[in-house]
C-alpha cells in the first residue's frame, strides 16, 4: 500500500507520525512518501519538503511568499503523479491541502482527510469544495462532528490524538536540582510569531525574579535567535524537551495554536498569548467567527484559561495573571476541575489507533470497486 501524507506544520508532523505508526501495525508493507519532519521520517516517511519551509504566518506573510507557495504547489501535484499513490492523506494545513485535494479528486486519487480545516472558525464556504473533493474526513475535536452535519457532511470524530502522544511520553525534569518555580514560556514554532510575542514574555519575566523562566524552543531556530529576540541571555533555552519542560513547571505563557491544548493536558495553569502584525490581526479579526482563540476555550465553549491578545498582550497583564496562577489556591484548584473535563470530552487514549482502522477500513473498500 502507497501513501501519499502532506503535513505542513509541526503539530501536524505529530500526529501524522502517530498514524503512520498505527497504520503500519495493521498492515507491514505501507509505503509513505510525506510532507512533513523528523517524526513522520522516524516512522519510514521518506521526506520530499520539510514543514518548516512550508510554514507562512498570516495574511501579508502569505501574500509575500505567494511565488513560493504556488512552486511547492506544482512541484507537489508533479510529485504525487509520479508517486502514484493509492490515496493521499492531507493533514490539516488547509490554505495548501484544498487545492492539492481538489486536484487529486479531478485525477481520481482517493483523498483522505485528516484532521479538518478549521472551516468552523472563517471560510465557511470551504465546506462546499471540502464535501466535492474530500472521500473521507476525520476530525479532532468533538464540536467538528455537528458543525459538518449542519452542512450536510457526514464526518468521524474518534478522539484528540494529542492523548496518545503525551501518554507516551516518559517524562523525566529538565532542571532536576531547581527549587524556584517554574514557568514555561513557548513563544511558538514560526519566526514571526515569535519576534512578536516573545519579547512581552521576556519582559514579564522582570518583575519575578524568585522564578526561573524557560524559553521551549524548537531545533530549528539556534539559542542566539531566542536570545536576541528575548533581548536577553539570562532566560535558559530548552529545545526537544517541551513536555518535560511543561510538566515540571507550574505554569506556562503559551502563543496560540495547538500547543494550548498540549498545556492543559499536561496539566500545566496557562496564559494564551497572541500577537500578530497589524495588518493580518485586523483583516482576522473581521473575518474569525469564533468566540475564543484558544483550543480549550474553544472545546469547553468558556473561558477556562485566560486569553490576552494584540494590545492586551502586555507585561502587566501577563504578570496579572500569572500573579493568579502562581499564588491563589483557588484559581489552580479550578483549573484541575477544568482540565479534568476537557480530558473526559476528548475521548480519552486510542485516537490514533482507532482513525487507522477506520481509514484501513476505507482503503480495503477502495479496492474491491
Amino acid at each position: 500500500m502507497k501513501l501519499y501524507i502532506i503535513a505542513g506544520e509541526a503539530s501536524g508532523d505529530l500526529h501524522a507520525s502517530n498514524l503512520m505508526r498505527e497504520l503500519s501495525a495493521l498492515d507491514g508493507n505501507m509505503e509513505f512518501r510525506c510532507w512533513g519532519g523528523g517524526l513522520m521520517q522516524e516512522q519510514g516517511g521518506v521526506i520530499v519538503k520539510h514543514y518548516r519551509d512550508l510554514a507562512f504566518m498570516g495574511f501579508l506573510e502569505v501574500l509575500l511568499n505567494l511565488r513560493t507557495i504556488l512552486s511547492n504547489l506544482a512541484f507537489c501535484k508533479k510529485d504525487i503523479l509520479a508517486f502514484k499513490p493509492d490515496a493521499v492523506i492531507l493533514v490539516d494545513y488547509p490554505g495548501f491541502n484544498l487545492k492539492i485535494a481538489e486536484f487529486l479528486h479531478e485525477k481520481g486519487i482517493p483523498v483522505i482527510y485528516y484532521i479538518s480545516p478549521q472551516v468552523w472558525a472563517w471560510k465557511q464556504s470551504r465546506v462546499k469544495i471540502i464535501r466535492k473533493v474530500v472521500d473521507k474526513m476525520i476530525v479532532i475535536l468533538p464540536f467538528e462532528k455537528d458543525f459538518y452535519a449542519r452542512h450536510r457532511m457526514k464526518v468521524e470524530f474518534h478522539g484528540h490524538p494529542l492523548l496518545d502522544a503525551l501518554g507516551q511520553n516518559n517524562f523525566s525534569p529538565v532542571f532536576p536540582d531547581e527549587k524556584r518555580p517554574i514557568v514555561a514560556l513557548l513563544p511558538g514554532s514560526r519566526k514571526q510569531e515569535i519576534q512578536k510575542v516573545l519579547p512581552e514574555m521576556a519582559k514579564t519575566a522582570l518583575n519575578f525574579p524568585e522564578v526561573q523562566f524557560v524559553i521551549a524552543g524548537v531545533d530549528s531556530h539556534g539559542e542566539d535567535f531566542y536570545h536576541k529576540v528575548a533581548g536577553t541571555n539570562s532566560i535558559p533555552v530548552i529545545s526537544g524537551r517541551t513536555y518535560d519542560l511543561l510538566k515540571q513547571a507550574k505554569a506556562a505563557l503559551v502563543t496560540s495554536g495547538t500547543a494550548t491544548l498540549e498545556t492543559a493536558l499536561i496539566g500545566t495553569p496557562e496564559v494564551v498569548c497572541y500577537k500578530g502584525g497589524n495588518i493580518s490581526y485586523q483583516i482576522a479579526k473581521r473575518v474569525i467567527k469564533v468566540k475564543y482563540i484558544s483550543l480549550v476555550n474553544l472545546i469547553m465553549d468558556r473561558p477556562v484559561v485566560k486569553e490576552l491578545i494584540q494590545n492586551e498582550l502586555n507585561p502587566a497583564n501577563l504578570t496579572h495573571e500569572l500573579n493568579l496562577i502562581l499564588n491563589d489556591a483557588s484559581t489552580g484548584e479550578q483549573i484541575n476541575r477544568d482540565y479534568a473535563e476537557l480530558r473526559d470530552i476528548l475521548g480519552g487514549d486510542g485516537a490514533s489507533r482507532r482513525a487507522a482502522e477506520s481509514i484501513s477500513g476505507f482503503l480495503k473498500r477502495e479496492f474491491k470497486k
